[in-house]
C-alpha cells in the first residue's frame, strides 16, 4: 500500500527570527519512502539538518523577517497491515530493561507522573499481564476524556487531562503516556501521520496525529488512546518524551501561524506533487470557526476491516 503524506505551513515573523523543526519522517521509515519532494521554503531560506538525542531527523533555519512558507510532499510504502497486536507481550522488571528505555520511566514537563502513582496502582496494578494493562490504560483514557478541537490549549498537563476531561490527541497521548510510567512501563510520546484509512472518514481537517509506544516483552509496541483501535498507515514523524521535546517547529521568538495543511490519504502512484494538492479545510479553521470549534467525533465501533486481521 502507499501512503501519500505532507503539509503546507506558512508563518509571519516581524522580524528574523530562529526556528527549529520536528518536520522530517522519522528514520525508521526513511526506507520505505519511494518519492519525495524534499523541505521547501520559500523566501530562499537554508536548512542546517541535525539528529536530536531520541534520534529523531530535524531542522534548523531562520525564518527571515515578514515569514516563510514551509512544503513537502512524499510517498510512503507502508505494509497495508493494523497496529500489531501481540496479547502474549508482557511487562519487563526494570532491573532487566535496556538502560535507553529508562528515561521513557521518568517524569517529563506534561507527564507529571509524581501526581497520578497512586491512582494508576489502585486502578490497574492488579492486572498482571502486561498488554493487558497498557489496554486497560488506553480504555480508561479513551472514556475519560472527549476530544474536541475547541479543547485545545498547549499548556495542558496529563494531569490537567485527566481533572478536565478533555483535550486533543497530544493530551490523550500525554495522559496514557504517564500512567503507563506510573506503573513501570516505559511510554514515549509519538507524533506523525495517520489518515483515515480503513475506518470512516472523519470529515474534520487534516492534522498531524498523536499516539504513543510502550515497551514490552523485548521491543515498542504502538498503543493509541485517542482512536483506541488499530490503524492502518501510520507513519511517526518524531518520538521524545512528550510534546515538548518534539515539537512540530518552535521559533525562538513571536510568530503567527498564517497556514496549516496536512495531507494524509492512500496513493495510487509513486509520484509526489506538492502543487496538486487541494484542501477543502484548513486546519487554521478550527480557531476561528465556531463549527470545527465544537467539532468532536464521537466513539466509533473498530471497522471490519481492523477487527477481522
Amino acid at each position: 500500500m502507499l501512503v501519500r503524506v505532507g503539509f503546507e505551513i506558512g508563518i509571519s515573523c516581524s522580524q528574523p527570527t530562529p526556528m527549529t523543526m520536528h518536520l522530517a519522517i522519522h528514520p525508521e521509515r526513511r526506507r520505505d519512502i519511494v518519492g519525495e519532494t524534499g523541505l521547501s521554503a520559500s523566501n530562499d531560506v537554508r536548512f542546517a539538518s541535525y539528529r536530536d538525542i531520541y534520534g529523531n531527523d530535524c531542522r534548523r533555519c531562520l525564518v527571515p523577517e515578514g515569514g516563510m512558507e514551509l512544503r513537502y510532499d512524499a510517498v510512503v510504502e507502508d505494509d497495508g497491515e493494523p497496529d500489531e497486536y501481540d496479547p502474549t507481550a508482557e511487562l519487563v522488571p526494570v532491573d532487566r530493561l535496556p538502560a535507553e528505555a529508562l528515561a521513557f520511566l521518568l517524569p517529563s514537563r506534561y507527564c507529571e507522573t509524581e501526581h497520578l502513582s497512586d491512582f494508576a496502582w489502585r486502578r490497574f496494578g492488579s492486572i498482571q499481564s502486561g498488554w493487558e494493562r497498557v489496554q486497560a490504560v488506553c480504555d480508561y483514557v479513551h472514556e475519560r476524556l472527549t476530544f474536541s478541537y475547541g479543547y485545545a490549549r498547549a499548556t495542558r498537563t496529563a494531569c490537567q487531562a485527566n481533572d478536565e476531561r478533555v483535550g486533543v490527541c497530544r493530551d490523550f497521548a500525554h495522559l496514557a503516556v504517564a500512567l503507563c510510567r506510573c506503573l513501570n512501563i516505559p511510554a514515549r510520546y509519538v507524533n506523525g501521520f495517520m489518515g483515515d484509512i480503513g475506518v470512516p472518514v472523519d470529515p474534520a481537517p487534516m492534522d498531524f496525529n498523536a499516539w504513543f509506544e510502550v515497551y514490552l516483552g523485548d521491543r515498542w509496541y504502538t498503543f493509541d488512546a485517542r482512536h483506541n483501535q488499530r490503524r492502518i498507515g501510520r507513519i511517526a514523524v518524531a518520538k521524545g518524551r512528550d510534546a515538548a521535546d518534539i515539537p512540530l517547529f518552535h521559533t525562538f521568538g513571536p510568530h503567527t501561524l498564517e497556514m496549516f495543511n496536512v495531507w494524509t490519504y492512500e496513493a495510487k502512484t509513486r509520484i509526489a506533487r506538492p502543487e496538486a494538492i487541494q484542501q477543502k479545510h484548513s486546519l487554521i479553521e478550527p480557531w476561528h470557526s465556531p463549527f470545527w470549534a465544537r467539532h468532536s467525533r464521537s466513539h466509533t465501533s473498530l471497522s471490519p476491516s481492523l477487527t477481522e486481521r
